[in-house]
C-alpha cells in the first residue's frame, strides 16, 4: 500500500475531551486539538472490504475509515475523536497498518448532529 500525499486529501484534527489543568491549577473541560494531519478518508460503501468490516458486530456502526502517517509521541486510541470538514467522528478502532509503525488506520463512526 502506498499512501502518497495525493491520496491524503482530507485535513483532520485529532481531539481529546479529557479535562486539562492549567498552570494555576484550574481544570478546564472541552475539546483540545492534540494534532492536525493530512489523511486518506474512505466513507462506508458497498465494497467487499466494507462488508467484511461491518460484518463484525463491534464495527457495525463504523461510517468512515481514516489512514494517516503515524504521529511521533501520539498514541491514537478510542478515547480520542477525529474532526474534519464533514463533522466529528468517534474512534471505534485504531491500529498500526501492517505493523510497520508508519501509518495508523482508524475506523470511526460519525457523531450525529456534529458540526465543525
Amino acid at each position: 500500500m502506498n499512501m502518497a500525499y495525493g491520496k491524503m486529501n482530507s485535513f483532520i484534527d485529532i481531539i481529546s475531551t479529557a479535562p486539562t489543568k492549567d498552570a494555576e491549577g484550574f481544570v478546564s473541560k472541552g475539546d483540545r486539538v492534540i494534532s492536525s494531519a493530512r489523511a486518506y478518508k474512505e466513507t462506508r460503501n458497498t465494497s467487499a472490504r466494507w462488508e467484511r468490516i461491518i460484518s463484525n458486530a463491534a464495527f457495525s456502526s463504523v461510517t468512515a475509515m481514516f489512514r494517516f502517517r503515524k504521529i511521533p509521541g501520539l498514541t491514537v486510541d478510542t478515547t480520542l475523536f477525529i474532526s474534519d470538514a464533514d463533522g466529528r467522528y468517534n474512534i471505534v478502532s485504531a491500529e498500526d497498518v501492517r505493523g510497520r509503525g508508519m501509518y495508523v488506520e482508524v475506523l470511526a463512526e460519525k457523531l450525529e448532529g456534529s458540526v465543525k
